[in-house]
C-alpha cells in the first residue's frame, strides 16, 4: 500500500496498524538494537513510485522501519512524505551485488546503501530474521 502520510490522519495510522502491526515498545527497540534503517539511495522504482520521485530533482533517498508484522519504507517528493507498507507475507527482497531489490504489491524499489554498508546488511538481516520468525508464528504447531 502506497500513502501519503504527510499528514496526521487517524484513518491512515489505523489501516497502516491493521496491515503492519503497531510500533515495537521501547524495550523490545533496545532488544533488536535499533528498528529504523540507515538511508538508502533510491536507484530505480516501479512506474508508480518513480512519477512520485520525478517530481523533484533531489537524490532520492528512503529509509525502512521495522514494525512487529512488516515494514514500511518512507521517502520524500517535494514537500510530501509517502509510506510504501508492506506487511511480511508480501515481501520479497533480493541482492544483487551493492543492490537491494525490495518487491510487494506490484511494486518494486531498488536501493543501494548511502553511508555504511556493513550497517546496512546488518539491518536487512534483521529483516529476513524478523520475518521468518512472523512465519514460524503462524504455522501451527504439528509435532507432539
Amino acid at each position: 500500500m502506497l500513502i501519503n502520510v504527510s499528514y496526521n490522519d487517524k484513518q491512515i495510522r489505523h489501516e497502516i496498524t491493521d496491515l503492519v502491526g503497531m510500533p515495537f515498545s521501547f524495550k523490545q527497540r533496545i532488544k533488536l538494537r535499533g528498528i529504523g534503517s540507515q538511508r538508502f539511495i533510491i536507484t530505480s522504482a516501479s512506474p508508480e513510485i518513480s512519477n512520485l520521485l520525478a517530481l523533484d530533482m533531489n537524490l532520492n533517498y528512503c529509509n525502512i522501519e521495522l514494525r512487529q508484522k512488516g515494514i514500511i519504507i518512507r521517502f520524500r517528493s517535494l514537500l510530501e512524505t509517502y509510506a510504501w507498507v508492506i506487511p511480511f507475507w508480501k515481501l520479497n527482497m533480493f541482492k544483487n551485488g551493492n543492490a537491494y531489490s525490495i518487491y510487494a504489491d506490484g511494486h518494486k524499489m531498488i536501493t543501494k546503501p548511502a553511508y555504511n554498508v556493513k550497517a546496512n546488511e546488518r539491518f536487512l538481516r534483521k529483516i529476513q530474521n524478523l520475518k521468518a520468525q512472523y512465519f514460524e508464528q503462524l504455522q501451527p504447531n504439528y509435532l507432539i
